[in-house]
């Protein structure tokens, strides 16, 4: 006769040994919530269980009201990250990780989106302060905001490692370029990357800047279509010397349409 739900919660309560490894996996809540009240309940088994995607928020939450296993670093990152995990506990967790915990936690799929978001600010708030070493593994493999804020920053070899970080997105490339301060050799490093200059907006957004050397620029200005060269000379605050040479091409432009046959 299978055990009932009564009987494996009693169990759950005072089991040992090997029955503790199946205990976790059990589907019943209820069953769950004892295990965490018994003695011989260990951090493996408790890391094991929070593996599991399919926790209620009421068994996550019984976890993380537990001081010996908020005392673990490895309960409190898979606590943090669990896509079920209550909203105020995970954000709570969040400012008791580990500089590279955080950025795991960021860039797992699992990990609901707002989590993720948060975890990755909180690392931008610490890249200033990080060593050189450090600096240079996140912006090898850090998180997108990451990438893009050790890219602004400017540090020769974390901007060469942050261009071919796959997870640095067009947004946060354009971001660094409309930044006020950001560093001449930054810009030169994005109109030098294959990938970045032949993005359309990026190639936009490098024209805009001040920063931009000129035979980029020069590159770029053929394939503008008309429509956003107009709108780049009406809106947009150039350098003389930009505003210049797209009146040029737009000059040029006129008189091929000219000369065409009609």
């Amino acid at each position: 006769m299978p055990d009932d739900t009564a009987a494996r919660t009693e169990r759950a309560r005072s089991a040992s040994g090997e029955e503790l490894k199946i205990l976790v996996h059990d589907a019943d809540e209820a069953v769950l919530l004892a295990l965490l009240e018994n003695e011989n309940l260990e951090e493996p088994h408790v890391s094991q269980m929070l593996e599991r995607l399919d926790l209620s928020g009421n068994v996550l939450a019984a976890v993380g009201k537990q001081k010996k296993w908020m005392a673990s670093e490895g309960v409190r990152v898979r606590l943090a990250r669990h896509p079920h995990t209550p909203r105020r506990i995970a954000l709570a967790l969040l400012r008791q990780l580990y500089l590279f915990d955080l950025v795991r936690v960021s860039l797992l799929p699992s990990t609901p989106e707002e989590i993720r978001r948060v975890a990755e600010e909180l690392v931008v708030t610490r890249v200033p302060h990080l060593p050189v070493g450090e600096k240079l593994t996140l912006a090898r493999r850090g998180p997108s905001r990451v990438a893009g804020a050790l890219l602004a920053e400017g540090h020769a070899q974390a901007v060469k490692l942050a261009l071919n970080n796959a997870f640095l997105t067009e947004a946060q490339v354009l971001k660094v370029l409309a930044k006020s301060g950001v560093p001449e050799r930054v810009v030169a490093a994005i109109a030098q990357h294959p990938k970045w200059v032949s993005q359309y907006n990026v190639r936009m957004a490098l024209v805009r800047n001040q920063h931009t050397p000129l035979p980029v620029v020069l590159m770029i200005l053929p394939n503008v279509t008309l429509r956003d060269l107009k709108e780049i000379m009406t809106l947009e605050p150039l350098p003389p010397h930009v505003r210049k040479i797209i009146q040029q091409e737009l000059g040029r432009r006129a008189g091929e349409r000219s000369n065409q046959p009609r």
